[in-house]
């Protein structure tokens, strides 16, 4: 791995660095995140058309400008500094990706240009918390592996999917599109404002059992969406509920949606690393400002060894969680190269290099954010003590991304389970 950046992504950087210290301060973050939408929409629209960052990974062919994860991965670090609220991570990372992995290339042709435009957004829908159903976190703890089958919701509860009752009857010129989902899900990113669903269902009982990715449009009078109160304002998490929703299968019925899965898992929690990676940097950096002009017994608080040592470890904990992520962001473009995919290769599970760096790209980047936000409160004293004080922004930030994408130490224990450092419990 070449550690240098090409002109090209250093463009990237320092163009949505720019455009965002302009747009995006605290101020404009919070009442973003505290309106209908849950971000500026004039603000999206600017960064989509200036910067194309919607379609920042997505193939040229269907709008987007062809780069890959590290050139995401950069983006994503800038608007983890800001705390950009915006449709960027459940929209043009996690359901983007699926359709361009999963979808027919009819469905891609219709449905990626818009998004990759930022003139639409998606959300995906999952019956299970997201680090568990994209394959972040273990689902089974003796050996440190997912399953694969978390996303639908299993056999009861969560989404099902029939076959409408056309289908049903054997009616082969209905072919599979007709389809009905009932259930519903919580916890779902941007669930309450995507303009279309992409929804994780689970069908076939016990002798087909499996989990099938459908289309839904937001606006179907049979779903019921609402915005649920989050710890993190600036992530919005809805609600979503069907009540036999017609829907059309993404791609195939009958293809194995766990692969798609696990490869949009892996570039979503690159960007999550990537964002809490540079809101931790940020964290740091408004500390290491305010030590230098708050004074104590007459001197600086930054003047203090005990305040150096402690900024000292924030700083390499930063720097670690940092260069963990741009491996994992390079490891993974380096694998869809290898796969012939341009963003919609499926591989990524055990035994890959990139399986084992992301996940701890991940652990390293959660724990750096919580590390950085928990010494900003510390060492701004008393003012930081309420919750209207802006390092609590990040300090929010840093708890939610563990509830939603898998607390530290799962993280490590899959990155092990893949990389089979230990023997599985009862096998010798």
């Amino acid at each position: 791995m070449d550690p240098a950046l090409t002109p090209e992504q250093d463009a990237v950087r320092r163009t949505l660095r720019e455009a965002l210290a302009k747009n995006c301060g605290t101020e404009e973050v919070r009442a973003a995140a505290a309106s209908p939408l849950g971000y500026d929409p004039a603000l999206w629209r600017q960064l989509a058309d200036q910067l194309g960052l919607p379609g920042l990974a997505l193939p040229a062919r269907y709008g987007g400008t062809g780069l890959g994860p590290v050139e995401l991965a950069l983006a994503c670090e800038e608007t983890g500094r800001s705390l950009l609220p915006s449709p960027l991570l459940a929209s043009s990372v996690v359901a983007a990706t699926l359709i361009d992995a999963h979808g027919t290339d009819e469905q891609r042709a219709a449905l990626l240009p818009a998004l990759a435009s930022g003139e639409r957004t998606a959300a995906l829908v999952l019956a299970a918390p997201p680090a568990l159903a994209l394959g972040l976190t273990p689902a089974r703890p003796d050996d440190g592996l997912p399953d694969g089958t978390a996303a639908g919701g299993g056999r009861a509860g969560g989404i099902q999917a029939r076959p409408a009752p056309e289908n049903a009857a054997g009616n082969a010129s209905a072919g599979h599109d007709g389809w009905l989902l009932y259930g519903g899900a919580g916890q779902v990113l941007d669930g309450a404002r995507a303009d279309l669903l992409v929804v994780a269902a689970h069908t076939g009982g016990f002798p087909r059992s499996r989990t099938v990715l459908f289309l839904v449009q937001g606006d179907a009078p049979q779903v019921t969406r609402g915005r649920l109160a989050a710890m993190d304002d600036t992530r919005a998490l809805g609600r979503v509920e069907l009540r036999d929703v017609p829907a059309v299968p993404l791609g195939d019925p009958d293809r194995d949606a766990a692969p798609a899965l696990a490869r949009t898992g892996l570039l979503a929690a690159v960007a999550v690393a990537a964002e809490a990676a540079g809101a931790a940097d940020q964290c740091l950096a408004r500390t290491v400002e305010y030590v230098q002009v708050r004074k104590q017994f007459g001197r600086a608080v930054g003047s203090f060894q005990a305040v150096k040592h402690r900024l000292a470890d924030v700083y390499v904990a930063v720097e670690t969680a940092r260069s963990a992520v741009y491996y994992a962001a390079w490891a993974l473009a380096r694998q869809d190269e290898d796969e012939g995919g341009e963003g919609g290769s499926e591989g990524g599970g055990e035994g890959s290099e990139a399986g084992t760096a992301v996940p701890l790209a991940l652990a390293h980047a959660l724990d750096a954010l919580r590390t950085a936000a928990g010494e900003a409160i510390q060492l701004h004293g008393g003012i930081a003590i309420t919750w209207e004080h802006d390092a609590h922004l990040y300090f929010k930030r840093a708890a939610a991304d563990e509830l939603l994408f898998g607390p530290p130490h799962l993280l490590r224990t899959l990155a092990a389970g893949r990389a089979r450092l230990f023997a599985p419990a009862g096998r010798g």
